[in-house]
């Protein structure tokens, strides 16, 4: 089965260079251009999607005859306190500076750590897949966030890379394979590849 990942278009908040997890921005006119031109695919028949605006409005405008599913936990990260701010505006907050030195694994004031998020992200990503399987599709595409991504790819995907290794920019993402009947006992993605263009 052929999967492909990918993060939604731009925000403004994306722009402003903000943490915007679960804040539910739409699309910016930038973002709605750059869903557009990056490619749109009318032949994909089913399309699973985080619940946020900006992944449901980046799904509609690439795979417009899909049939879209939304999945809750594909949501991104919680940043909690941090949500909404940028990194200049965050420099002398004690628990920023204690989350970044951490490598931006702990639990975000009020919000989420990397560990749960992921795990979060990847029981969904599995279930995905299964009902895929059993339905027999060909392909898998899913529309959500870079964090998302992150956390499938770090666990799932081939050659191993750590999280961050595995950033993608707005309306890119990855294109991977997976062997259904291996997915019990060797649940891995091959053949990883990026892309900015729907392939």
């Amino acid at each position: 089965m052929e999967i492909l990942l990918m993060r939604h278009g731009k925000t403004a908040g994306n722009i402003a260079r903000r943490y915007i997890g679960v804040t539910d921005e739409p699309l910016c006119d930038e973002g709605i251009a750059l869903a557009r031109d990056s490619g749109i695919c009318t032949e994909t028949a089913n399309v699973y999607a985080s619940p946020l605006k900006r992944a449901l409005e980046t799904a509609s405008i690439k795979f417009p005859n899909a049939r879209l599913t939304i999945v809750k936990d594909l949501h991104e990260m919680n940043f909690g306190d941090f949500e909404g701010r940028s990194a200049a505006e965050l420099e002398q907050d004690d628990a920023y500076i204690k989350w970044l030195d951490s490598q931006c694994t702990l639990r975000c004031p009020n919000g989420e750590g990397l560990d749960d998020f992921s795990d979060r992200v990847c029981r969904a990503f599995d279930g995905i897949v299964r009902e895929a399987i059993e339905r027999g599709d060909e392909r898998l595409v899913i529309v959500a966030h870079g964090g998302s991504i992150m956390s499938i790819l770090s666990r799932y995907g081939r050659p191993e890379q750590q999280y961050y290794e595995w950033y993608v920019d707005n309306c890119c993402g990855y294109r991977a394979q997976l062997d259904e009947e291996s997915w019990d006992d060797s649940p891995v993605l091959t053949g990883c590849e990026l892309f900015s263009t729907i392939p």
